[in-house]
């Protein structure tokens, strides 16, 4: 374990685990859900340290592109693997259009939300269980905020939880990818927040969005095909009483 109590798993980007984060009277479990980027460059000991969490299932929101240039390093382990391709355009589409992460995350909740409840109930079904995408920061991001904000969490940790992936990216990969990026948008306005950052004052407001059109995360699920007893259901294996 780190010093902030996240696992210790070698190669992988940006893991952690949810647990610990108040909600009301209550508290999120640990060793429930845990969170990543790519497990592409995991090594022996890292794929073993993955298996020591006791992973039942694990839910990759890459495309089929990503998953096919960095293949997860999880042979042996015995996984369900759960696919949920989360974007309708491509990863590069949001560069070259240089769309803001505002946008971005707004295209997640009213485009995808099909995708959304897929994974939600795949972290309903199987515990331990990991969602990840390629760096842990935007698909993993919105989709996780919304699976803890479901669950009633306080609306500040959860955006705290997101807001830590800024710190957890390494300044190397930082930037690789920034100079390799910038050569191909040079004009780009939004590059470096869809590369590396995670503002805490964008994931509060697209909470904020979805309270204000939906009543909250929760029946925000529900309007698109969850059921109040799935929704209760994620509350019982995500949270105890304190």
């Amino acid at each position: 374990m780190t010093d902030s109590g996240d696992p210790v798993v070698s190669g992988a980007v940006n893991l952690r685990d949810v647990g610990g984060l108040p909600a009301g009277a209550s508290v999120t479990r640990h060793g429930v859900l845990f969170r990543s980027g790519n497990l592409a460059q995991l090594d022996g000991e890292g794929t073993r340290a993955l298996g020591a969490l006791g992973l039942r299932r694990i839910i990759d929101l890459r495309a089929d592109d990503e998953v096919s240039w960095a293949p997860s390093r999880i042979e042996g382990l015995d996984v369900v693997t759960q696919r949920v391709p989360l974007f309708l355009g491509s990863v590069e589409s949001f560069f070259a259009d240089d769309i803001s992460l505002d946008e971005m995350y707004r295209r997640l909740v009213d485009d995808s939300s099909a995708g959304v409840v897929e994974v939600v109930r795949g972290i309903v079904t199987d515990q331990p269980v990991l969602v990840h995408c390629t760096v842990g920061k935007d698909r993993t991001g919105v989709t996780v905020a919304l699976t803890l904000a479901a669950a009633g969490v306080d609306l500040e940790a959860v955006v705290a939880d997101y807001a830590r992936t800024e710190g957890l990216l390494p300044e190397w990969r930082n930037r690789r990818v920034l100079s390799m990026l910038r050569s191909m948008h040079p004009e780009a306005v939004h590059l470096e927040d869809l590369a590396t950052r995670s503002p805490a004052p964008v994931m509060r407001a697209l909470l904020h969005g979805v309270h204000e059109r939906y009543g909250s995360a929760a029946d925000y699920l529900q309007a698109h095909g969850m059921t109040a007893d799935e929704v209760a259901e994620l509350r019982r294996v995500l949270l105890r009483s304190l």
